[in-house]
């Protein structure tokens, strides 16, 4: 898909670069921003597209660089990768090369056995549609979105050497795959010359699966970064739901959390969690944001975000001291893995 030539209508802030550090990946050569942000949710056809395009550039004046993507994001499907594709086109074409595009492919989106899966068909064909619903001639990372054990591992990996070597991506990376097949994944990119740079897992406070599953260590001893998505556990480490589930949260119409995640004992570990935050004077967000990038071996944390305003809050987490031993003691008793969850 292509969108013309528009003239750019956005300058992008002067002290862009003041006001978020940055933080290599593995060991790549390439730095990504603390915060990264995700078109997951609520860059699709159903919330306003000027909207989306304000949250956009305001994350790029904040110094947000990495722009994360997949075929799969919308509704429907590839939404979100078009409604970011006229943004690109209109606003920050002259800005591409200070961009880190990343999108993903492999999770099913539509009936068809091509559409979906680790195959080679599945990863490039996507991969092409993805650039043209982005306005783009590459991206910066293409991820296999999740672990096909139908396909062979080296079809897999085959695929993504080829997007590098067709000029098509300059990084690869996966996402939700777990350990061992991380390491072997890992393994054949290294023999085939395009390092793995990044593994995009889900990691929160509630959920601590890559402390547990050892995915944290083999980062650093694979050299490749973590991206982690759902810092806040879809809402659920903010003080949103301590008294009640507000009419239009998250939690009264995802897919990704329901009403009953919200129990008697999420609410108390959840109010203990936050009268931490409150005494360093920081709101739970806040705190749960900052607690995800405290290991050296997270790059980057994706926050998204329905307002500049919940942007610039959530990006604000970097302003506070580091954790005492204390308060992360007091953060291990409150934040039990799987709390609200169904883990």
């Amino acid at each position: 898909m292509s969108y013309g030539t528009f003239e750019t209508t956005h300058t992008a802030a002067d002290d862009r670069y003041d006001k978020i550090p940055y933080r290599r990946s593995g060991r790549s050569g390439l730095d990504l921003p603390a915060f990264s942000f995700g078109l997951w949710q609520k860059f699709g056809t159903d919330y306003p597209f000027e909207t989306q395009r304000e949250i956009i550039l305001h994350a790029f004046d904040l110094g947000i660089t990495h722009f994360d993507n997949a075929d799969r994001y919308g509704p429907p499907h590839r939404a979100a990768q078009q409604n970011f594709g006229r943004v690109l086109t209109k606003d920050l074409a002259r800005y591409r090369d200070e961009l880190i595009l990343s999108t993903k492919a492999g999770n099913p989106i539509g009936p068809s056995p091509y559409l979906r899966g680790g195959s080679r068909k599945s990863l490039l064909t996507s991969l092409e549609h993805s650039l043209g619903d982005l306005g783009t001639d590459h991206v910066d990372i293409f991820y296999s979105h999740s672990t096909d054990l139908s396909t062979p591992l080296e079809e897999t990996v085959g695929a993504l050497v080829s997007a590098v070597e067709q000029g098509k991506a300059l990084y690869v990376g996966i996402s939700n795959y777990l350990p061992d097949r991380a390491h072997d994944t890992a393994a054949l990119l290294a023999e085939a010359g395009v390092p793995l740079l990044v593994h995009q897992p889900r990691y929160s406070i509630f959920d601590r699966r890559i402390e547990q599953n050892g995915l944290l260590e083999l980062a650093g001893q694979d050299g490749f970064g973590l991206v982690v998505y759902s810092p806040l556990a879809q809402g659920l480490l903010t003080n949103k739901y301590l008294e009640s589930i507000p009419e239009g949260a998250r939690a009264a119409n995802s897919t990704f959390l329901k009403p009953d995640a919200i129990t008697d004992t999420y609410r108390q570990r959840t109010a203990e969690l936050n009268k931490v935050a409150e005494s360093r004077g920081q709101s739970l967000a806040q705190l749960a944001l900052q607690w995800v990038l405290r290991h050296p071996n997270v790059t980057s944390a994706l926050i998204g975000a329905s307002s500049t305003g919940q942007l610039d809050h959530n990006v604000n987490a970097l302003q506070f001291p580091p954790f005492t031993d204390e308060e992360l003691a007091l953060i291990d008793e409150h934040g039990v893995h799987g709390t609200g969850l169904n883990l």
